[in-house]
């Protein structure tokens, strides 16, 4: 990040002053008009005379009051018992009632700081069921959308590969399998797992979001182990939906060149081990996978160049228009860290934090800050700060540890300072610009500055600091929540950017499935399908969960299906709400973990297989 001073609103606080101090001297009194009388520049004092001391027989005695407004109180008292009683009982209650408010502010309260107004329960299970109508392959019946089936069946049978490539998630409205946003969305949905599973378990989701992992990494075991990626051009130029396709689907072949896409199913299959963990034979396959796939990639042999995978047109030509990639040591470095998470083998952190620095020098301008399917470097660099915060290994990987933590902090000043990143007027963090779909981009930085506050809350730490500046973590709490609540509904158009969600919500969403009818038994043609594409109705089958790409800089939508870059919804930012979602949903009403801190999250479990600490030298 560059070395900017950020200027963080804070609240102050300024001692008064002796005149300030010193200013009420009066108590005010009101007039029979019912409203305060001003006497110079002071107030009116009321004076209340009980008439308990003896009456003084001088002539002064007659006088009226100094006072403009005063009352004089004849109180008679009868029974000096009774009255001291009075004054007993009086006092008494003062004390109790004292006692009782002291206790209320020192008892310990339940932990939901700043909670979003949201129904994030209701918000999980949606963003979630998107996924599953993105689902290729042989359809389950069990699935709550009803308006897919099966498809895809013969995909990688009939091209020249001869593989299995049945399965896996159509991208976003299109009916292409892109590998690369798909490992990446395997990989943050399993993150979101490891670290709040008991969210999860708690609200009813743990199954159906560990059904979905499981549906993208059986995927990816078949694409890593024959180094494939599904695209077919005829997926952009035919309206159709994908149980009705019949044309040729030929398959994308990428070797290990291909780095970047090679690092993402690395961590994608070694993240899924770990939400699979108790699945012992399972989970073992995908280390197997990830470790076998790392040796081939991360070998730095004087022959074999190392590279991106949108660079070769045979692996990525289909893609680079949706998702040309920039970089990869990032995704070799985010893909070695998963690694060793998931082995405990200490060799693969040694490679992420000695290329970490290679990794920053690769890194755009445009880049930075930035979480997304393309840069990995942000959030490597937050769970290489977790490990430094729970799991310290010392020597020899201080150094990278503490520029990772450095960086973070940096960052999460970047998400609250607007002279790094501006806001839209209804307050969307605007990450990349210049790019379109700002809601993607602010959803994971939603995550990662609650994920990154839990950790502090952890450590008993209040905040963080950049330099002269500083963080509260209720300003990161605020930050996160304010873009979700914004993504659901608190913006401009007063619209929620997920379908499904809230009254209002868009209706003509660009996808090919859930603007064409399924219930009338009609099989449509490419041809046929373009009267669905340009129809000015809203779609009959509803695409619950899907986030679309959302406004503008200026906060502006249009709900159009013919202009995606409003309208179109994709797995890859669908991924980074879910994660946002659970981050900020209310913890469990009891919690197993956080020690006595109920936070919802797991601050052990990620380190199951860490079992030793490197020795100093």
């Amino acid at each position: 990040m560059p070395d900017s001073k950020f200027s963080i609103a804070s609240p102050t606080h300024t001692s008064a002053s002796d005149a300030d101090m010193h200013s009420v001297k009066y108590v005010h009194t009101i007039s029979e008009a019912g409203r305060l009388l001003p006497s110079a520049s002071q107030w009116n004092s009321t004076e209340i005379d009980f008439n308990l001391a003896p009456q003084s027989s001088n002539s002064y005695g007659s006088l009226p009051s100094r006072y403009s407004k005063s009352f004089d109180y004849d109180l008679v008292i009868t029974d000096k018992a009774s009255f001291k009683r009075f004054l007993y009982i009086s006092a008494l209650a003062a004390l109790l009632i004292l006692a009782l408010v002291l206790l209320i502010h020192f008892l310990p309260h339940k932990h939901h700081p700043h909670s979003p107004t949201k129904n994030l329960t209701l918000a999980v299970n949606q963003a979630l069921t998107f996924f599953d109508a993105q689902k290729s392959g042989n359809y389950p019946n069990y699935s709550p959308v009803k308006f897919r089936g099966n498809s895809g069946m013969q995909d990688g049978k009939v091209s020249n590969l001869n593989a299995d490539l049945v399965g896996g998630f159509y991208d976003s409205g299109n009916n292409i399998k892109f590998s690369f946003p798909t490992a990446y969305a395997v990989t943050i949905l399993s993150w979101s797992v490891i670290e709040y599973q008991e969210k999860y378990a708690e609200i009813g989701e743990l199954n159906h979001v560990k059904d979905i992992i499981k549906w993208g990494s059986d995927y990816l075991l078949k694409v890593g182990s024959t180094g494939n990626d599904t695209k077919v051009s005829n997926d952009i130029n035919c309206w159709q939906r994908p149980e009705d396709m019949s044309y040729v689907r030929p398959v994308s072949v990428c070797d290990s060149t291909a780095s970047d896409l090679a690092g993402e199913i690395i961590a994608a299959l070694s993240a899924a081990s770990i939400v699979f963990k108790d699945e012992i034979m399972y989970s073992g396959e995908l280390i197997k996978a990830a470790g076998k796939l790392y040796e081939v990639t991360s070998r730095e042999d004087p022959g074999r160049k190392q590279g991106t995978y949108t660079k070769v047109d045979a692996c990525g030509g289909e893609a680079r228009d949706y998702y040309n990639s920039t970089s990869f040591i990032d995704e070799l470095v985010w893909g070695g860290t998963w690694l060793f998470f998931a082995t405990g083998n200490n060799s693969y952190l040694a490679y992420a934090t000695e290329r970490f620095k290679a990794a920053e020098d690769e890194e755009t301008e445009s880049e930075k800050g930035i979480f997304y399917w393309n840069n990995k470097l942000t959030a490597t660099a937050v769970l290489l700060t977790r490990l430094r915060f729970f799991r310290d290994l010392g020597y020899p990987y201080e150094g990278a540890l503490r520029s990772s933590s450095s960086r973070t902090e940096i960052l999460m000043c970047s998400y609250l300072s607007d002279h790094i990143f501006n806001k839209t007027q209804g307050g969307l963090i605007l990450l990349r610009p210049g790019s379109g779909g700002a809601l993607e981009f602010a959803a994971t930085a939603s995550f990662l500055s609650k994920l990154y506050s839990d950790y502090l809350d952890l450590l008993r730490r209040s905040g963080g600091s950049c330099g002269n500046d500083g963080f509260s973590l209720q300003m990161l709490r605020r930050f996160s929540i304010s873009q979700v609540q914004y993504i659901l509904g608190d913006n401009p158009m007063k619209m929620s950017y997920m379908v499904g969600f809230g009254d209002k919500y868009p209706y003509q969403v660009h996808h090919r499935s859930a603007s064409i009818p399924w219930d009338d038994g009609q099989h449509y043609t490419c041809a046929e399908g373009d009267r669905w594409l340009y129809s000015k109705e809203p779609n009959p089958n509803l695409l619950v969960g899907a986030m679309v790409a959302g406004p503008d800089i200026f906060d502006n939508f249009s709900d159009e299906r013919d202009k995606p870059w409003f309208t179109e919804p994709s797995i890859a930012s669908n991924a980074g709400l879910v994660a946002a979602l659970i981050a900020l949903h209310d913890p469990p009403r009891k919690s197993s973990n956080s020690a006595s801190l109920n936070l919802g999250i797991d601050q052990t479990g990620i380190f199951d297989k860490i079992h030793s600490t490197p020795s100093n030298p």
